[in-house]
């Protein structure tokens, strides 16, 4: 083959060039954009050879689909040295019929673009013309034809070399017995034997031996074997090959039978390393998992805190100086900073919920959330579901996984309201959690860690419980780690002012009325009523009392006899007794002095003894008068006493 320096089109004649050139051309002659794989121009010698009514803007390697790489590598060459030829191509009519053809092709610069005039010369027609000249040739040159033929031999096996060096994926063909013919260096890196060692043996046995389990894969079974034998494309997306060192390779690969004058010649299988990919697709999967996972936890979460925030807890911190008070804060500041158990005890409404939140707010734990589970609220059936969480399909209405309540609080607490009321046969499953830390959703057999502290509340006497046999000992004293006992109000009667002025201040700002003012007779009041709803019960008298408040003035509406009673439970009534004067006037006296000291004396004004007896000053002072409770000297207007 000879080279020359590429033509240089002129960029005033760029435009119309290939055409022009095509015409021009007394043989078969096409122009091609390489780059772009497009005809740009045809002769009509070149449309009748290749059979096509318009050649101009169809791919040229539609015509050439057996031999992709091979027109590549010509197409470089040609544009690499300028000039070249080939017959290594074997291109195709528009229906499909081979023909047999030599181009001849020659690199031209039009700016920046390298095209390829290429012009094809009919070797059958050649062979026809040239046969009544061949004997005389031989005679005349016979050395330099074999010399040609021997160079044409030459220049293919180094095409085909250069092909076979050239291509990423590996290359190895068998013939019909299943010897190898030949392997290209890719197949040798990936498989670890050379192609001394592979040539003329039966490759099977040496790569595609055994299944992935290690079972024995026999050869009759085998995809590649079978391309040839029925003479059929073999096309496998995922399979082992199994290299020297003995390590498995996952391969795709495509095995296409080698027809030979209509007979099956062998095959070419090309294949792929697809180890990296599969491990990585793998990878990917698991992430997306763990993202749909994450994603749904966070929904959950979210959720999970919408629903807190409706619930709009009143308060958020403990209110009282009693103590009482004061002795549970400062179990509450030992407890908290472990991840011990806690166990809260109280009657409802005493304050077990805040001192869950107290002791969540205090641990290393308070920057995730706590979890509130009311065990009263969850029907039997869900309890698992509730706890554990259920798998897509677990049971009818199951649309889709579900994260329970433990691994929504994984790293944060667990409250456990009303634990008392959770079924018996349910209780050890919940004891197996607290115990190992390990759980399965409801229809899903893999087991899953989690790590919550859990805090406890409930109403009831566990001991008793346990004592009657409706709940587990062993659960009890699982949850007994650090027990904190919330006093009813009953039993800290001191701290009911300060929570009932702390309900007023919300109350007034929620309803958005001016705040009422808590007198000394309103806040002896309170604290004479036993509160059998604990402070739950005093928000809801406060706020009803601040919503029916005229101009400031309270008025709590307790039950009838509730004032006065000390203790809880129920009482015998006191016997009727009709008092005497002189009884009358003393208890009107007495009434009358306990105003006067709860407002330090004074009669009028706010926080007056006036006020708070609900009657006018002039009558007040009339009264004193009248029961010579009047200073000496003081002024019938006298705003003090």
């Amino acid at each position: 083959m000879r080279y020359r320096k590429r033509a240089r089109v002129p960029d005033a004649l760029a435009g119309g060039f290939p055409q022009a050139l095509a015409a021009s051309a007394p043989g078969a002659c096409l122009v091609i954009d390489p780059g772009r794989d497009l005809i740009l121009a045809a002769n009509a010698p070149a449309t009748a050879l290749f059979d096509a009514p318009d050649l101009t803007g169809a791919r040229f390697s539609r015509f050439h689909p057996e031999c992709l790489a091979e027109l590549a590598v010509f197409a470089e060459e040609v544009a690499e040295y300028g000039w070249g030829w080939t017959r290594a191509l074997r291109p195709r009519t528009a229906d499909g019929s081979a023909l047999e053809l030599e181009y001849e092709g020659r690199a031209l610069e039009a700016g920046e673009a390298v095209l390829l005039a290429l012009t094809a010369h009919d070797l059958r027609e050649r062979a026809r013309r040239d046969i009544d000249a061949e004997a005389d040739s031989y005679a005349r040159d016979g050395l330099l034809a074999w010399e040609r033929a021997a160079r044409m031999f030459r220049e293919t096996e180094r095409v085909n070399e250069l092909i076979l060096s050239a291509a990423g994926d590996g290359i190895y063909g068998v013939d019909v017995e299943g010897r190898t013919t030949f392997v290209n260096p890719a197949a040798e890196r990936m498989l670890g034997w050379s192609a001394a060692d592979l040539i003329g043996r039966r490759i099977h046995g040496m790569v595609h031996h055994s299944r992935p389990d290690g079972s024995h894969y026999p050869d009759h079974e085998c995809p590649i074997y079978n391309a040839f034998r029925h003479a059929k494309v073999n096309r496998v997306d995922d399979e082992f090959f199994w290299r020297k060192d003995g390590r498995p390779i996952r391969v795709e690969y495509t095995s296409t039978p080698i027809m030979e004058q209509g007979e099956v010649a062998g095959a070419v299988i090309v294949f792929r390393d697809i180890t990296e990919r599969v491990e990585n697709e793998r990878r990917l999967r698991e992430a997306l998992a763990e993202v749909d996972r994450l994603k749904e936890k966070l929904e959950q979460e979210n959720a999970y805190l919408r629903e807190e925030i409706g619930a709009a807890r009143p308060h958020s911190d403990i209110i009282g100086a009693s103590p009482a008070i004061r002795r549970m804060l400062d179990q509450i500041a030992l407890v908290a900073p472990t991840d011990a158990t806690v166990l809260i005890t109280g009657e409802s409404g005493s304050g077990k919920e805040l001192a869950a939140a107290a002791v969540h707010a205090e641990s290393p734990r308070a920057s995730r959330p706590m979890v509130r589970v009311n065990c009263a609220a969850i029907p039997q059936d869900l309890f698992e579901s509730e706890f554990f969480g259920h798998a897509k399909g677990a049971f009818t209405g199951a649309v889709r996984d579900r994260a329970g309540r433990f691994e929504l609080a994984d790293g944060g607490t667990l409250f456990l309201d009303e634990v008392g009321e959770i079924p018996l046969a349910l209780q050890g499953k919940l004891l197996r959690v607290l115990q190992e830390g390990t759980f399965e959703r409801v229809g899903e057999e893999a087991t899953r860690r989690v790590d919550a502290r859990i805090v406890a509340a409930t109403n009831r006497d566990l001991a008793a419980e346990v004592a009657a046999g409706r709940f587990r000992e062993d659960l009890y004293f699982r949850l007994n780690v650090f027990p904190i006992e919330c006093l009813p109000l009953r039993q800290r009667r001191e701290d009911i002012p300060l929570l009932a002025a702390h309900f007023l201040r919300l109350a007034a700002r929620r309803l958005a009325i001016p705040e009422p003012v808590l007198t000394r007779a309103a806040a002896a009041q309170l604290q004479a009523y036993d509160w059998p709803g604990n402070a739950r019960e005093l928000q809801n008298v406060v706020e009803r009392a601040a919503i029916l408040a005229r101009g400031g003035k309270l008025s709590f509406d307790l039950p009838l006899g509730a004032v006065g009673a000390r203790e809880a439970g129920p009482r015998e009534a006191p016997a009727a007794r009709v008092l005497t004067e002189a009884e009358t006037r003393d208890a009107e006296i007495a009434n009358l002095r306990a105003a006067l000291d709860l407002s330090g004396g004074r009669v009028s004004g706010a926080g007056g003894a006036a006020e708070r007896l609900g009657v006018k000053p002039s009558t007040l002072y009339s009264r004193l008068r009248r029961l010579g409770l009047a200073r000496d000297g003081a002024p019938a207007q006298s705003r003090s006493w």
